[in-house]
């Protein structure tokens, strides 16, 4: 069986391990061991309460309980750039007109922007590909709204998550080769290999603070604004179906949205369930559901066959073993898919 749970200090190697699979654009999983290894431990001491609340950076594991094996990752940041900067662009509009030559022309414009500082961020969502099969991906990607749910005053009112942007079949950037080569001088994996250390400084002493016109980008560079690598075009989908959506910022070197949703807004904070535990089987009409315990030192989660929406939740010894809880132990519930509205 597979469980989601807070991660531990004995995942760091594994999680290296897994971090070389991940590839370019994702710089919140590098496979660097100074950094991932202080990231984690950051995570242990946000579970543990132990960090200051804008410092957390909460990540979770899907393990594989045949085995021990990491399975996937994923996080959320409680706020990002009260550190350090945090960098997008705004997508603008800028409008020339004359009225003697009855000229009106409209331009977008990609202002360099920390509008989005102090968001919590969902962040690190990977899978390796033996487990890319059934409800696993959805249910790893969900999982972090579960926890968001249980844990509001954990989180800012403002949630986004930055989308891998679109690159060509040999990891090339359309958008960084028409724009940010000019300024940086460094090939993209480079550049993002130093964000994804910390070092970002070279961003604001390199990059121009004037708006800059999309048109006189190349053709390439302008088409992939705003659209993400194929690869993550489902969990942009399943963002979406959250409560996400693109409000017009996207990452400065690959053009990736960002998503954003605010938390009172998100399904699982609208639909998800607080309830009891008890030991059985499920009776009556059930869904494909997240279960997860309520404990923040040791939370935990599971997809099983579920009733939603009564006072208690019938779950076997063996589910109730994996979410570490008890008969009589409180839970929270959420259905795995989103239910379509009945029309009529």
């Amino acid at each position: 069986m597979l469980v989601i749970r807070a991660i531990t200090l004995d995942d760091i190697d594994p999680l290296i391990e897994m971090a070389r699979q991940v590839g370019s654009g994702m710089t919140t999983l590098k496979p660097d061991r100074a950094m991932l290894g202080e990231r984690v431990r950051i995570a242990v001491g946000s579970f543990g309460q132990t960090v200051a609340p804008e410092e957390r950076d909460y990540m979770f594991v899907m393990e594989d309980t045949a085995d021990g094996r990491l399975a996937g990752v994923c996080a959320i940041k409680a706020a990002v750039g009260l550190a350090e900067p945090f960098y997008n662009y705004r997508i603008g509009t800028l409008v020339h007109s004359s009225r003697e030559l009855n000229v009106f022309t409209r331009m977008d414009t990609l202002y360099l922007s920390n509008d989005l500082t102090g968001s919590t961020e969902l962040c690190s969502l990977f899978l390796r590909p033996e487990y890319r099969a059934g409800a696993n991906g959805k249910w790893l990607s969900k999982s972090r709204f579960l926890f968001i749910a249980q844990f509001q005053h954990l989180f800012t009112e403002k949630i986004i998550a930055e989308m891998r942007g679109y690159q060509l079949d040999d990891g090339t950037s359309p958008f960084y080769e028409g724009l940010g080569r000019h300024f940086f001088k460094m090939d993209f994996n480079h550049v993002d290999g130093l964000t994804a250390v910390g070092k970002k400084s070279f961003i604001a002493e390199l990059m121009p603070r004037q708006p800059l016109y999309v048109a006189y980008l190349p053709d390439d560079a302008q088409q992939v604004i705003g659209q993400v690598h194929t690869s993550t075009l489902p969990a942009r989908k399943l963002l979406e179906q959250e409560g996400m959506h693109y409000e017009g910022y996207v990452d400065i070197f690959d053009a990736g949205p960002v998503l954003q949703g605010r938390v009172g807004e998100l399904r699982a904070v609208r639909d998800s369930v607080p309830t009891v535990a008890q030991e059985g089987q499920p009776e009556g009409e059930c869904d494909i559901t997240l279960v997860s315990n309520t404990r923040l030192d040791d939370f935990r989660m599971i997809l099983t066959q579920a009733c939603n929406g009564g006072a208690h939740v019938a779950l076997s010894a063996r589910e109730l073993q994996l979410l570490h809880c008890q008969a009589g132990d409180p839970v929270r519930t959420l259905a795995l898919n989103v239910r379509k509205p009945i029309n009529g």
